[in-house]
């Protein structure tokens, strides 16, 4: 799959199939994160991959609506060094998800509404801290990607020269 129709066909889902993800592809996800973009080359990204149902169950319990982190194949906690942005580690996940839809695996942002909770099942080092967390999987056909809501039409979204 091209970029282009990976970037449009893509939908988050909270719904997988009990297939683990293959070793090569969740090795092409990761580089495609490590290869995000950052302020000044400041590569303040940092991921931590949770494949263990007990490591997933018990990071699921640091988020509002993650308890589809428990039905996953792996997580990946994408991590924050002292002073990295925010902006910086969105683009390293949207990376991470684009590049698994083009491995044909499915993924889901999900906020850590307790970080220092987040921050101890993953042991993180101080001053570090969880941006958010991409649950990964083979998508359950038996579920819509779309869930069906459409996404606004261009011309509602973009503005030329001026509003």
């Amino acid at each position: 799959m091209d970029a282009y129709r990976a970037i449009i066909t893509k939908r988050d889902t909270r719904h997988y199939a009990a297939e683990p993800i293959a070793e090569d592809a969740l090795t092409r996800i990761l580089q495609a994160g490590r290869m995000a973009g950052s302020s000044k080359n400041s590569q303040p990204v940092r991921m931590v991959v949770i494949r263990s149902e007990e490591g997933r169950q018990a990071l699921l319990e640091c988020g509002d609506y993650a308890a589809h982190l428990g039905h996953c194949a792996a997580a990946v906690a994408v991590i924050l060094a002292p002073g990295g942005s925010e902006l910086d580690a969105g683009r390293a996940a949207q990376n991470l998800m684009v590049a698994a839809w083009g491995e044909g695996i499915a993924s889901c942002p999900t906020s850590m509404h307790r970080p220092e909770c987040a921050a101890r099942v993953l042991g993180l080092p101080d001053g570090y801290s969880v941006a958010t967390v991409v649950a990964l999987g083979y998508p359950d056909l038996k579920h819509s990607l779309s869930g069906g809501r459409q996404r606004l039409p261009l011309d509602e979204l973009v503005h030329w020269e001026r509003w």
